[in-house]
C-alpha cells in the first residue's frame, strides 16, 4: 500500500492494512492535499475503509513506512477509539518490524466516558 500513496508534498509514503476478525486485511496509504489539513493518513484511510465496507471488528494493525514511523497523534485516537487495544506492527523497508499495541501508543487516551 505504501507504493499507492499520494505524497507529492511531503514524499513521504505511508501505506497501512487494518486485519478484521473474520481475517480479511483491507489496506490504506496517505493522501496529501495543497491544502494540507485536509490530507488523510494510511492508518485512517484502512480504518475508514474497513468500516465503509460494514467490518467493526479489527485484530491487528500494520503500518509501513520507509523509515518505520509511528503513527500520529490522531491517528492513534482513531485506532483506538475503532480497534480498542489491537497488536500494532511498525515496518520499514529494510524489513525491521516492531510490535507495539495501541494502548502502549496512546496510553490515556480520550474517551466516551469523558463525554459526560
Amino acid at each position: 500500500m505504501m507504493g499507492k500513496a499520494q505524497a507529492p508534498y511531503s514524499k513521504y509514503s505511508v501505506g497501512a492494512a487494518i486485519k478484521t476478525d473474520e481475517e480479511l486485511i483491507i489496506g490504506g496509504c496517505n493522501i496529501e492535499n495543497a491544502s494540507y489539513p485536509l490530507s488523510i493518513c494510511a492508518e485512517r484511510t484502512a480504518l475508514f475503509s474497513a468500516i465503509a465496507q460494514g467490518y467493526r471488528k479489527f485484530s491487528a494493525m500494520a503500518i509501513a513506512t520507509k523509515s518505520g514511523g509511528y503513527p500520529c497523534g490522531s491517528c492513534r485516537q482513531v485506532i483506538w477509539e475503532l480497534c480498542g487495544n489491537i497488536p500494532i506492527y511498525i515496518c520499514d523497508t529494510n524489513g525491521v518490524i516492531n510490535e507495539t499495541t495501541s494502548s502502549a501508543l496512546l496510553p490515556k487516551p480520550f474517551e466516551t466516558k469523558d463525554l459526560k
